[in-house]
């Protein structure tokens, strides 16, 4: 399992925190500190979708131009991603060859069996 997200972020801390409790082992990268590849994000974008990536109640999304977020689509949201990689919904989760964004417990102790 690979956990991307923000080291200082309270929902990616609740998740490390989850898994360490559990002893889930896992990798994790700092997609802010460690850098986040086109190639990679362009492969969560077909798993999950960009939608699912784009975290529009952060303080990043709105710090965003209005022409940028009304006008927002599949290409533009990729290049407005890599610019901005703290926009992404946290955590971003490789397991099994799916991606999923985000953190909730109850599907989690059901997707990995905990």
């Amino acid at each position: 399992m690979k956990l991307y997200g923000i080291r200082n972020c309270d929902t990616v801390k609740k998740a490390r925190k989850w898994l360490d409790e559990r002893r889930i082992e896992y990798q994790f990268h700092d997609f802010k500190k460690d850098g986040l590849s086109s190639e990679l994000l362009a492969a969560w974008e077909h798993s999950a979708g960009w939608e699912a990536l784009l975290n529009r109640r952060g303080t990043t999304w709105r710090k965003l131009p209005e022409g940028i977020r009304e006008g927002i689509d599949a290409a533009s949201a990729h290049y407005v991603i890599l610019e901005n990689p703290s926009i992404i919904k946290r955590p971003v989760v490789e397991f099994q060859g799916a991606v999923t964004v985000g953190f909730n417990a109850d599907d989690w102790a059901a997707r990995f069996n905990h």
